[in-house]
């Protein structure tokens, strides 16, 4: 019992330090591969096309920022009928961005909507990633990103990639902003 109260701990301390960046927090964007999934693919037939799969806490972190006002969505250099299924027709985020590994288009987009650099968090983890990592108000990765990508990011999860790493930086921009969580009673 001990360790997730340590966690939660640790997670509102995080909050705390960032809490400048945070504040400003409009958007969450992630990629995908080794950030929502371990990294590994596997070919599913021609039917479905390469598959990956991902962890279900962030899939509802997702749906907590969304109840509160934070558009969430997706910019990716993979592609596959799994991953539409999964984030345009499931979770039905607010943009998502597929098959292009220079992600920079699909960034200026999200700009085009109406929101600043500052106001955007960016959890990536891979040298495609670095140029929106350089420039979004909160850069995240996780722990088994090469060690220049984590050396320009604001944050390393603890967790690793493909095990909840983004709905832990979700949980922490939760706890910096002070977003309600919406709790059904019986």
């Amino acid at each position: 019992m001990a360790k997730p109260m340590y966690e939660k701990v640790r997670l509102k301390e995080t909050a705390e330090q960032f809490k400048d960046k945070l504040s400003k927090i409009k958007v969450c964007i992630f990629d995908i591969d080794g950030v929502l999934t371990n990294g590994g693919i596997a070919w599913w037939g021609e039917e479905i096309g390469f598959n990956r799969t991902c962890h279900i806490h962030d899939g509802y972190g997702f749906k907590i920022l969304r109840d509160a006002g934070i558009k969430v969505g997706i910019i990716s250099g993979g592609d596959s009928k799994g991953l539409r299924k999964r984030f345009v027709e499931t979770l039905k985020l607010d943009f998502v961005f597929l098959g292009n590994e220079d992600k920079r288009e699909a960034y200026k987009e999200v700009l085009a909507m109406g929101f600043k650099d500052e106001e955007i968090l960016f959890m990536g983890d891979e040298f495609i990633d670095v140029p929106l990592l350089k420039r979004v108000g909160f850069s995240a990765t996780v722990p088994n990103a090469s060690y220049e990508i984590q050396e320009i990011c604001d944050y390393i999860t603890h967790r690793e990639a493909g095990d909840a790493c983004a709905r832990e930086v979700m949980d922490i921009l939760r706890y910096a902003q002070n977003l309600p969580v919406k709790v059904l009673e019986f």
